[in-house]
């Protein structure tokens, strides 16, 4: 449609014959299906909305972003079809607005709305109404998660190869040190040697500790390639359950076991497994305060994998805890290292799974592994039917 056309159609609406009111008005009909057309092949959410925000139009995108049904949202305030917009505040004169948003209806979506005023007459400084287009960042925002956790975990492995040399070495000769001060103490007298011994325990005690950190340290941020073979899940199951025993009893921990009638033998590496196995155990028995407690684990199968559940009915993680749980160091224990998670979530990708975790304050945690037991075949869809042929 030409710039101005509709301003000289109402110009000469007085002096045209009814027929060519006819044409231009057929002519209108046919440019605005035109740009209704343009505007449904766009990927794009497009609304219309009039200067009360009333919508005149959307779009099919639109309708998907928001679950709106586009018959009965016509005409609607837009503030009544998506909540949470408040158009009191949006739609201000000549105001252009651009703003990131989460839906959680239909889908959960991160999405874009860019607000921009439809001009009217050079002398009315009022807007004709306002088009808003959106778009759908959800890929986008989960590449650039993506992307920043793997910058953080290379940063992470840089740091690794530093800590390794500049903390293992001394570690080492301290160690080697606390050797050759045990043999000598053991030609002092009995009575002198008893202090001392116990300083020295201690001191080895605590080298130890610093060992075991920073070789869990290194074992979660470099990548390490499972040596897999085929076992037995409750097989494995069964001997950290052994390993754990004795803090299960001081504690009065019983373990509930569910556990599937048979599994198919897994291709896994049995001892990353293990420690799959004894770090969420312990995690769920560690955060049980009362003497009433338990630890439930479940096992099943479906056609292509493994489900296994963990759960506890101890103090549960508070919410700002629960988006921190995989970042290395972010406990709230008082003696942990907060590796544990961040080396469970590892061992579970290598072996091309999932870990989903669910937690509510005071109500306890269940940890859910989800890892294929056999590659998922091609399934070739059925072919579509032709479309019958009508002799006319």
């Amino acid at each position: 449609m030409k710039s101005g056309f509709l301003e000289k159609l109402v110009a000469r609406l007085d002096r045209v014959v009814p027929g060519d009111v006819q044409q231009m008005v057929t002519r209108l009909i046919r440019e605005k299906g035109f740009l209704e057309k343009v505007f449904e092949a766009l990927h794009e959410g497009v609304i219309i909305l009039d200067p009360k925000g009333v919508i005149g139009f959307l779009n099919h995108a639109a309708c998907q972003f928001f679950g709106l049904d586009p018959e009965r949202a016509t005409g609607e305030y837009i503030s009544t079809q998506i909540r949470g917009l408040d158009w009191a505040t949006l739609g201000k004169p000549g105001r252009t607005i651009s703003r990131d948003l989460e839906v959680f209806y239909p889908e959960n979506r991160y999405l874009n709305f860019y607000l921009a005023p439809i001009d009217g007459a050079e002398d009315d400084h009022e807007p004709l109404g306002y088009v808003m287009l959106v778009r759908d960042l959800t890929t986008t925002r989960a590449e650039a998660e993506e992307t920043l956790e793997s910058e953080r975990l290379n940063a992470l492995t840089l740091l690794a190869a530093g800590v390794a040399h500049e903390i293992g070495n001394p570690l080492n000769s301290l160690d080697i040190h606390l050797q050759l001060l045990g043999r000598k103490l053991r030609k002092l007298p009995p009575g002198d040697r008893g202090p001392l011994e116990e300083n020295l325990t201690t001191a080895r005690e605590e080298i130890q500790r610093l060992d075991l950190i920073l070789k869990q340290f290194l074992h979660a941020v470099r990548p390490t390639a499972p040596l897999r073979e085929k076992q037995d899940l409750h097989a494995i199951l069964h001997d950290t359950l052994r390993l754990l025993e004795p803090e299960l009893a001081s504690r009065k921990i019983a373990v509930q076991l569910d556990l599937a009638d048979s599994l198919p033998p897994a291709f896994i590496d049995p001892g990353q497994f293990q420690q799959v196995f004894y770090n969420l155990i312990r995690n769920a028995f560690q955060a049980i305060s009362s003497d009433q407690g338990h630890v439930t684990i479940r096992t099943r199968v479906s056609d292509f994998e493994y489900i296994i559940s963990i759960e506890d009915n101890g103090t549960g993680i508070s919410p700002e805890h629960m988006g921190a749980l995989f970042e290395p160091y972010r406990t709230t224990k008082s003696s942990g290292s907060g590796l544990g998670l961040l080396i469970v979530r590892r061992i579970i990708r290598e072996h091309g799974g999932a870990i989903a975790i669910e937690s509510e304050e005071n109500q306890g945690t269940r940890v859910l592994i989800n890892f294929p037991h056999k590659e998922r075949p091609v399934r070739l869809l059925a072919a579509p039917e032709p479309d019958p042929v009508i002799d006319l």
